[in-house]
C-alpha cells in the first residue's frame, strides 16, 4: 500500500523538430507518409475498448489530393452512441476511483510514446489527413499534444494540493471528485492536439468520456486512441465513436447522466447545442458543465510608430499558416495610411514567394483547405470583394478545386469598417484589410472593439509605449488572448493558456489549470476529534 505523496515530472514544453533537408527526422517523416500514403486504412470506432465496425464504410481523402483514398471509416449512428454512453457510465466507477497517479502514469505515458514511436505516424496523419505541411504537423500534432498531456497531469497535482485551513480539533479536507455521469468531447478538425486534449482531461480527472471527432480528422484521431491503447488506458473510459452531431447530440443531450460538455468548433454550432442543454435541465442529474471554445475574428491593430516590415511578416504567418484554418488567425487588419504602402509591399512580396501545395512536397508553405464545403464558403467571399465598390482584393483571389482544395493567400482591403469579411469567420487564407487615417488611432480601436462578436486572439504593433499601453486598456474585453508585437497565433500550453469570451466561448483556457477545475467537483469533508456532549452554550449559562 503507498503512503506516499508523489510529485509528478516537471513538465517542460516539447522541443519543435525543424525537419531540414537531409536531416534524420525529416527521411523518417517522409517514410511514415509514404507509408501511411501506400496503404487503404480500415479505422473502426473503439467503444468499451472493442473495435466496432459497420456496414457503413465512408471514404477519407487528402484535401490536397481528393483523387487519393487514404481509407475508410466505420460511421456509426444512434446505437453506437448509447453503447458508448453504456461503456463510459460502467466504467466511470472503477476509474474514478483509480488513485490520480495511476491516471496520471497513463496520460504521461501517452505524451512519451507521441515524442518518441509514435511521432512521425500521428505527424504524417495530420499531413495527409489535414493537410498541413510539416512545421504546422509539428507544432501541432507532435508538440502541443505532447504540451497538453505532460502540464495536465502537473495541474491536476496544483488542483489536489488546494486544501482549507482547519480549527484546533478539526480537520478539513477537500476532496476533488469526477462529474457525476459522463462527459461529452466534440472536436474540430484544425488542431490534432485539441482533438487529444479534449477527451484525456477530463479522464485525467477521472471522468469517462465519450469522444466524436470531426469527419475530417478522423485519419489522426484513430492514431490518438491507438496511443492512448497503448498506453494503457482502460476499457471504456475513451469511447470514440464516428457519428453525425445531430445523431450525437439527439441522444447525448437528453440523457440523465450527461455531466458535461467539452467542445471546441462554431460558434453556431456551440449556440445550439447550448440552447438543447437548456432544453434539458430538468432531465439532468446535474447542472453540466459546458466549456467550449468556439469562432474568432482575429485582429492585428497597428500604430504609426510600428515596423512595416515586422507588421507584415506577422501577417504573412499569423494570417496565411495553415491556410488561416486557425481559431486565431490573423483575419482582420487595422493599419494606418503611413505604413499600409511599405507594408503592402512586404505582404506582396512574401506572399509571392509562397509555393502551394502537396503537403508531401516540404517546400510547399501553402496547402489545401479543409473541404469542398470551406473552399466555396471562401471563395464565395472572394468574389464578392471582386465586384463590391467598398473593397478591392489587392493580392491573391486565384483558387483552384480540380486536384485538391487550394485557395491562394488573399488580401482584401475595403473603405467600409463594417464590410463583411472584416465581420464574418471565414476561417481560411483571406486577410482583410482596414486604412486609417494615422490621428485616429483611438477611434480606430473603438471601431475594432465594436466590429465582431468575438474576443479570442488579437495584437498590437508599436514601438510607442503610451500607444501599447492604450491598446491594453481601449482592447481589454477584445480578445482572451493578446500579443504585443507579434502575430496574434500561436499560443504555447504552459505559457499562454487560450480562449477567449464573448463569442468566442467560455474562456476556459486550454492549456492551464483552469480548464481542469471544470471537470471536477469538490466535496468539503470536516472531521471533529472530540464531538461535544452537551448542547448548551456557555452563553445560556446563569
Amino acid at each position: 500500500m503507498s503512503n506516499s505523496i508523489f510529485k509528478t515530472p516537471i513538465p517542460v514544453n516539447e522541443p519543435v523538430k525543424s525537419y531540414e533537408p537531409g536531416s534524420r527526422d525529416r527521411k523518417a517523416l517522409e517514410a511514415a507518409l509514404a507509408e501511411a500514403k501506400g496503404k487503404t486504412h480500415d479505422i473502426p470506432m473503439f467503444i468499451g475498448g472493442k473495435e466496432v465496425r459497420t456496414e457503413n464504410k465512408v471514404a477519407l481523402h487528402p484535401p490536397h489530393e481528393t483523387k487519393h483514398t487514404l481509407g475508410y471509416y466505420h460511421k456509426g449512428d444512434e446505437s453506437h452512441v448509447k453503447a458508448a454512453i453504456e461503456a463510459a457510465l460502467a466504467a466511470r466507477s472503477k476509474w474514478g476511483a483509480l488513485s490520480w497517479d495511476q491516471r496520471a502514469s497513463i496520460f504521461l505515458k501517452a505524451a512519451e510514446l507521441i515524442a518518441g514511436p509514435y511521432r512521425m505516424k500521428i505527424n504524417a496523419a495530420t499531413m495527409l489527413g489535414q493537410s498541413k505541411n510539416a512545421f504546422q504537423a509539428e507544432i501541432d500534432s507532435a508538440c502541443e499534444l505532447i504540451d497538453f498531456l505532460r502540464f495536465n497531469a502537473y495541474y491536476m497535482t496544483e488542483i489536489y494540493k488546494v486544501q482549507p485551513d482547519s480549527a484546533q480539533g478539526i480537520w478539513n479536507r477537500l476532496e476533488w471528485r469526477p462529474l457525476e455521469g459522463f462527459v461529452f468531447a466534440l472536436t474540430p478538425f484544425n488542431f490534432t492536439a485539441i482533438a487529444g486534449n479534449l477527451p484525456s482531461s477530463p479522464a485525467l480527472m477521472g471522468n469517462t468520456v465519450v469522444w466524436k471527432p470531426s469527419e475530417t480528422q478522423i485519419f489522426a484521431a484513430h492514431v490518438i486512441m491507438e496511443v492512448f491503447r497503448e498506453a494503457g488506458l482502460p476499457d471504456g473510459v475513451i469511447n470514440l465513436v464516428f457519428v453525425s452531431g445531430a445523431v450525437a447530440g439527439d441522444v447525448i443531450f437528453s440523457h440523465r447522466d450527461f455531466a458535461g460538455l467539452h467542445f471546441t468548433g462554431g460558434t453556431n454550432t456551440f449556440n445550439t447545442i447550448y440552447r438543447k442543454i437548456a432544453s434539458h435541465l430538468d432531465d439532468y442529474r446535474s447542472y453540466p458543465r459546458i466549456v467550449g471554445e468556439t469562432g474568432g475574428k482575429d485582429f492585428v491593430m497597428v500604430h504609426h510608430s510600428a515596423n512595416p516590415i515586422e507588421v507584415a511578416t506577422a501577417l504573412s504567418r499569423g494570417a496565411f499558416e495553415y491556410q488561416g484554418q486557425k481559431c486565431s488567425a490573423a483575419s482582420r487588419a487595422y493599419i494606418p495610411k503611413s505604413l499600409w504602402p511599405a507594408v503592402l509591399e512586404r505582404l506582396k512580396s512574401d506572399i509571392n514567394s509562397m509555393k502551394m501545395g502537396s503537403t508531401e512536397d516540404f517546400s510547399n508553405f501553402i496547402n489545401a483547405v479543409i473541404d469542398k464545403k470551406a473552399f466555396d464558403f471562401i471563395t464565395k467571399y472572394i468574389e464578392n470583394a471582386k465586384t463590391s465598390s467598398e473593397a478591392r482584393v489587392v493580392i491573391g483571389g486565384v483558387y483552384d478545386d480540380s486536384e485538391g482544395y487550394f485557395i491562394r493567400p488573399t488580401v482584401i482591403e475595403t473603405t467600409n469598417p463594417k464590410y463583411d469579411t472584416l465581420c464574418t469567420e471565414l476561417f481560411g487564407p483571406v486577410l482583410t484589410v482596414y486604412v486609417y487615417e494615422d490621428d485616429k488611432y483611438e477611434e480606430t480601436m473603438n471601431l475594432l472593439d465594436e466590429t465582431s462578436d468575438y474576443a479570442l486572439t488579437g495584437s498590437i504593433f508599436a514601438k510607442d509605449r503610451y500607444a501599447i499601453d492604450q491598446a491594453i486598456k481601449a482592447l481589454e474585453n477584445s480578445a482572451g488572448n493578446f500579443y504585443i508585437n507579434d502575430k496574434p497565433t500561436g499560443a504555447v500550453v504552459g505559457q499562454q493558456p487560450f480562449g477567449g469570451a464573448r463569442g468566442s466561448g467560455t474562456n476556459d483556457k486550454a492549456g492551464s489549470v483552469l480548464n481542469l477545475y471544470r471537470w471536477v467537483s469538490a466535496r468539503t469533508i470536516k472531521e471533529t476529534f472530540v464531538p461535544p456532549v452537551d448542547y448548551k452554550y456557555p452563553f445560556l449559562g446563569e
